[in-house]
Order: structure tokens, then C-alpha cells, then sequence
């Protein structure tokens, strides 16, 4: 839970640097115990990936704080990008697919259609990772205001949109499935 609260907060502290005057690379400090690695108990990444990309993290954090420089701050976005990335991918060659196994939580016996569905949504959101990851790669060349512009804030409406769109597109398919009750096993 840390761990993402520490990825939301970081553009957003950004911003209260920028407003009181403060150095940015001050933020390091907010990755920093990501080192403990509490990235794994969403379920979705293995304790290990889950350690590994808190020590990365918290490396990005120290980088910062011992350069004093925002630079290796800025690289946190792209690699929680290609992490999810990774992770999403990876369960498309071993399934079953992330989206999946979100699925399964409140529908366990998910028809060949639902799997079928799934699969094409963890695809989805792999190449929106690529995507959205690229573009915060682009955004560490640029001022300071736009990278916080769009990992602060046009991301995160980018990703809430993807996921409002899926969940339309879930309901659509469903109603010409006759599922009426939200499940695709109804």
C-alpha cells in the first residue's frame, strides 16, 4: 500500500516543492522505503518483483538525494510503467492473464467468452503501459512542469479512463451475451 501511495505522491510532491521553494530531489525521500519492498502484496507482482522494484525505487530515491538532482526522480514513472508492463505480458505467456485473475475474484467460474475477453483487456492495458511508459520517458527531457503535468496528473486521468472505457465495454458485451447482472457466468 505504501508503494503506491509513494508512486500517487511523488508528482504531487513534486508540486509542494515547486510551491514553497523547495529542491525537488528532496522527494528522494519518499522512495527510500521502498526498499522494503511492500510493491508485491497487491497480489499482482511476485514478492520478488515486488522487492526489486522497491530497491530500484529507493535507488532512484538516494541517486536523487545524493546528487541533489530531480533527474532520477523523474525516471520512477517509466519504471513502474515497465513493470506493469512486464507483468501483464508475462501473464499472457503464463497464464492466466492479470485481467483474468481480477475477473475470477468476483466471477470463479468465468465462461470461455469472459477468458477469451480478459485476454484481449490484458493486451490492452499492456500497450497502454508501453505507450503511457514512453511518454514519461519523453517527459524526463522536458521542463519540470511538464513532467509533472503528465505523470501528476494526465496519466492517472489516462488510466481512469482506459479502465471507465473497459468497464462500458464489459457491460456492452455482457448485455449481448444476455448477462445481465454484471457476470459473465450468469
Amino acid at each position: 500500500m505504501f508503494g503506491i501511495a509513494a508512486g500517487v505522491a511523488l508528482p504531487l510532491l513534486f508540486w509542494l516543492c515547486q510551491w514553497r521553494g523547495w529542491p525537488f530531489w528532496l522527494a528522494g525521500l519518499v522512495l527510500l522505503p521502498l526498499a522494503f519492498g511492500s510493491a508485491s502484496r497487491t497480489g499482482l507482482i511476485s514478492p520478488a518483483t515486488g522487492r526489486g522494484l522497491g530497491l530500484v525505487a529507493a535507488l532512484l530515491g538516494v541517486a536523487a538525494l545524493v546528487s541533489r538532482s530531480a533527474l532520477p526522480l523523474t525516471f520512477y514513472p517509466v519504471l513502474v510503467n515497465a513493470v506493469l508492463f512486464g507483468v501483464f505480458a508475462a501473464s499472457l505467456v503464463r497464464p492466466p492473464p492479470v485481467i483474468e485473475r481480477l475477473a475470477r475474484l468476483t466471477t470463479p467460474d468465468l465462461p470461455p467468452e469472459g477468458i477469451a475477453y480478459t485476454r484481449r483487456v490484458t493486451r490492452v492495458w499492456a500497450g497502454f503501459f508501453v505507450l503511457n511508459g514512453g511518454i514519461a520517458l519523453w517527459t524526463t527531457t522536458q521542463p519540470p512542469a511538464t513532467w509533472a503535468l503528465y505523470n501528476g496528473l494526465i496519466a492517472y486521468v489516462l488510466i481512469g479512463t482506459l479502465g471507465a472505457g473497459e468497464y462500458l465495454v464489459r457491460r456492452v458485451v455482457m448485455h449481448r451475451h444476455g448477462h445481465r447482472n454484471g457476470n459473465l457466468n450468469a
